[in-house]
């Protein structure tokens, strides 16, 4: 069978079981269980410190309303890093690299943001499809290019999130298949393009966390402009 550059972002099959479920819910088992007592593991310590950062960082934009969203948020976020970071080891599979799973997050949390807005504060909501000041002979057209930005969120959310993995999966396979073809003529070429391999791989794991964030961020940012 001749594989494809594009048959990593497949989800593997175990006895014609599609395994993208398990590989979706495996890094939860990664984290240390809580424990009742005040001193615990380092890995512990570490985890506390982290998600109390994260969180803070994504509630600071946000008024008391808000922060009713925080284990949603920082719960999304751990869950798109653990995935995003693990998809990186040889012979595992990212789930975010399926549009229709990014979509899956995308879409529900952004409508979810947009009713908020919707019963709190119908009059603001409704407000941010016409800027203030704007002419008269152009507000049909700046409601309708508005309306289309913001029901266009979700989209840029998801494809966001999938074009970058993608981008960055695809770049490493191809460097290191380079580097396999090259090793047996070309050794010192084939060093250099392991080195540069080695950088790729660095620079994709800060991708992976970055998108990550801004995933989550933007959510918390359509949410601070609907409470």
């Amino acid at each position: 069978m001749i594989l494809t550059f594009f048959d990593q972002f497949s989800s593997p099959y175990l006895f014609g079981v599609p395994l993208i479920l398990l590989s979706t819910l495996l890094p939860t088992l990664l984290l240390p269980t809580p424990s009742t007592r005040w001193i615990t593991n380092r890995l512990s310590t570490l985890q506390s410190c982290l998600i109390h950062t994260i969180t803070k960082q994504l509630m600071i934009p946000l008024n008391n309303p808000g922060h009713k969203w925080a284990l949603i948020l920082t719960s999304l976020l751990m869950f798109l890093l653990m995935v995003n970071l693990l998809g990186l080891l040889p012979y595992t599979f990212t789930p975010t690299t399926q549009l229709s799973m990014n979509m899956a997050l995308a879409f529900p949390l952004w409508l979810a943001t947009l009713l908020t807005g919707l019963r709190n504060q119908p009059t603001t909501s409704l407000g941010h499809l016409l800027p203030e000041g704007t002419p008269t002979p152009l507000i049909p057209a700046l409601i309708v290019i508005e309306t289309i930005s913001l029901l266009i969120r979700p989209l840029a959310l998801g494809v966001r999130l999938t074009a970058n993995l993608t981008a960055g999966h695809l770049l490493i396979q191809l460097i290191s298949t380079a580097t396999i073809t090259l090793l047996p003529t070309m050794t010192t070429l084939s060093a250099l393009t392991a080195t540069v391999l080695l950088l790729l791989t660095i620079l994709e794991m800060a991708v992976a966390i970055i998108q990550a964030y801004v995933f989550v961020l933007l959510l918390s940012l359509y949410l601070q402009e609907n409470i």
